[in-house]
């Protein structure tokens, strides 16, 4: 079971908060995904499946060619916002080192 208070840190990590009963609700809905991750792990022979990246087949399906088109210069991208440095957008750190 994961604790509460770990799901408190990681909100914590994330720059978000839920009240009590919401850490609860996550709680028992990762309860249930790691129920289903084991059922899924009881399946006989499901280590030779191949993990799928599509949820039906795409052997018909042709992607289109990367092309360089239209792009902002610097100055219009900092056009859009009062946080900058450097020539670049400052935003809020979001990761702790200690991890």
């Amino acid at each position: 079971m994961i604790e509460i208070e770990k799901l408190k840190d990681y909100a914590n990590k994330l720059m978000f908060d839920m009240n009590e009963e919401e850490y609860k609700t996550l709680q028992d809905e990762f309860e249930t995904i790691l129920k289903q991750m084991d059922l899924i792990g009881q399946i006989p022979d499901i280590d030779k499946v191949s993990p799928m990246t599509f949820p039906f087949p795409n052997e018909d399906v042709s992607l289109r060619e990367d092309e360089v088109g239209d792009y902002l210069t610097v100055s219009e991208v900092l056009e859009n916002t009062t946080h900058q440095v450097n020539d670049q957008v400052k935003v809020p750190k979001v990761v702790n080192e200690d991890v």
